[in-house]
C-alpha cells in the first residue's frame, strides 16, 4: 500500500498541467504556482531539502505517516525530489521571502477525483497556514483543473488535521478500522471528502 501523505496517500499519476507561471519539479509534471494572501505555493526544488528536513526527521511530525522519520539527508532528498511517485508536490513560501513553511501534494485517484495531503512545518503551527494553503490548493483543483471531488485520508488520532478538514467544509465519509499497517502499528483511517458544488472558498 502506498505511503500515507499525512492527510492522504499517493495515487496513480495525474496528467501534466499547463498554464502561465507553471514550473516543473525534477522533470515531473508541470505545476502551476498558486497564490494565497500570505504565501506562494510553488514546485518543490532541490534547495528546499534542508529547510524541510527537520520536519521529516521529527517523530512527532511523522507520527501518523505510514513510514517513520527519515534517518539522513540523502534518503530524504531522494524521496522528496522523486518525480515518479505519481502526484505533484508544492511548498508554501512566504510572499515576503524565506524558507518553506508547508508541503502540500495532490494526486489523481481516478478521473475527476483528486487526493490531497499536507504538512505544516513544526514551529509554524497555530498561524492559520494549513487552512490558508489547503483551501487555495483545493480551490485550484476545482476551479482551474475541473475536478469534481477532492478527498483526504487521515488517522482519527490526528486531531489538528481532522479539525482543519472539518473547518474547510470536508465531510467525514468513512471510518475504516485497521486499514493500514504503519510504523506505529495497525491504524484506522478516516476518509474526508468535498465536492466541487459544495466548496465555498
Amino acid at each position: 500500500m502506498p505511503p500515507r501523505l499525512l492527510a492522504g496517500r499517493p495515487a496513480p499519476a495525474m496528467a501534466a498541467e499547463e498554464g502561465a507561471g507553471a514550473g516543473r519539479a525534477s522533470g515531473g509534471p508541470v505545476i502551476s504556482q498558486i497564490a494565497t494572501p500570505r504565501f506562494v505555493l510553488r514546485a518543490v526544488e532541490a534547495g528546499d531539502v534542508d529547510a524541510l528536513l527537520p520536519a521529516f526527521c521529527d517523530p512527532d511530525a511523522m507520527r501518523y505517516w505510514s513510514r517513520g522519520p527519515f534517518d539522513n539527508r540523502a534518503q530524504f532528498a531522494e524521496w522528496l525530489l522523486d518525480a515518479s511517485w505519481g502526484g505533484r508536490t508544492w511548498v508554501a513560501v512566504p510572499k515576503a521571502g524565506g524558507d518553506p513553511v508547508a508541503r502540500l501534494v495532490a494526486s489523481e485517484a481516478r478521473p475527476g477525483v483528486a487526493e490531497i495531503g499536507y504538512l505544516v512545518l513544526p514551529g509554524h503551527a497555530r498561524q492559520g497556514i494549513g487552512g490558508e494553503c489547503v483551501a487555495a490548493l483545493v480551490t485550484h483543483l476545482f476551479r482551474a483543473e475541473g475536478y469534481s471531488r477532492v478527498f483526504a485520508d487521515t488517522d482519527p488520532r490526528n486531531t489538528p488535521s481532522n479539525r482543519l478538514l472539518q473547518r474547510l467544509g470536508f465531510t467525514r465519509e468513512a471510518h475504516l478500522r485497521s486499514a493500514m499497517e504503519t510504523h506505529i502499528g495497525w491504524c484506522d483511517t478516516w476518509l474526508w471528502g468535498v465536492l466541487a458544488d459544495e466548496w465555498r472558498h
